[in-house]
């Protein structure tokens, strides 16, 4: 039997490094802690619909594995030049084919940036297949997506850690960063220095929600992957699932969650 007390998860961006999210999950939902609540942004964000959906992390390396996500990219003709996301909805159709928030099995929100307000949206309800592209949406390689008159573009520009969505309706919040910079001796190229600095940038602001966070689960040595490295898919989930089951073993208090009570700590 499931938990009582509301749970929430929020998972960073990451490209793909975000699929030890997968087996972030995989130990927690082992150890009989179920998120209520889920929150993402970008690589975050599609994990966090799958898992919400009601696939098993097993089932969603899967499917991540076999339709090689990054193929359904193709070049834009628009007036941006970059590459066109529109594509990706075929896939994201398959597996989310009602293609609504509401009919989720556990609520989810997704985080995306409003590229000419310079806010963050937070998008809960309503179509789920183009907030979860606009999510992922990588500036400067692909075109912005549009939904009503916002151009919208990664989350993690200034929220690569949504927990806002799950402050002041959850009991404890679980916050999950993919997104580790380890330090660097040799930046050799200019490709390495905008990339670093990116995810400085992004890493900022997650360092900056950790305080909200009862527990933050961070795997060591995801930096030495690449963030297009899919070929390395399973590996990043078991270094998801391992670290997630040391992280339990030394934090016996995140056991807790999965008490079948009805505490609340703001209660």
């Amino acid at each position: 039997m499931k938990s009582k007390l509301k749970i929430g998860i929020a998972l960073s961006g990451g490209g793909v490094r975000g699929i030890s999210h997968l087996g972030v999950l995989k130990a927690l939902t082992e150890s009989g802690i179920f998120p209520t609540e889920v929150s993402g942004t970008s690589a975050g964000a599609i994990a966090g619909a799958m898992f919400c959906q009601g696939y098993t992390p097993d089932e969603i390396l899967k499917i991540i594995v076999a339709t090689n996500y990054f193929k359904f990219l193709r070049p834009a003709v628009s007036w941006t030049g970059f590459l066109k996301m529109d594509s990706v909805s075929t896939l994201f159709k398959l597996y989310l084919d009602h293609d609504d928030f509401g009919e989720l099995k556990i609520p989810l929100t997704v985080a995306a940036t409003d590229i000419k307000k310079g806010k963050v949206r937070y998008y809960s309800e309503g179509e789920l297949i183009r907030p979860i592209m606009a999510s992922s949406c990588i500036p400067g390689m692909f075109d912005p997506i549009i939904i009503g008159k916002r151009y919208l573009v990664d989350g993690g520009i200034l929220n690569n850690l949504p927990v806002e969505p799950l402050d002041g309706i959850c009991d404890y919040v679980i916050g999950v960063n993919c997104n580790q910079l380890p330090e660097e001796a040799n930046i050799s190229n200019m490709k390495k220095l905008i990339e670093r600095s990116v995810i400085m940038s992004m890493n900022y602001n997650v360092y900056s929600r950790k305080s909200k966070c009862d527990f933050f689960i961070e795997p060591p040595g995801l930096g030495r992957y690449g963030v297009f490295d899919i070929k390395k898919a399973p590996e990043l989930f078991a270094v998801g699932y391992e670290h997630t089951m040391k992280f339990i073993e030394n934090n016996p208090s995140i056991l807790e969650l999965a008490v079948k009570g009805t505490k609340s700590k703001k209660a």
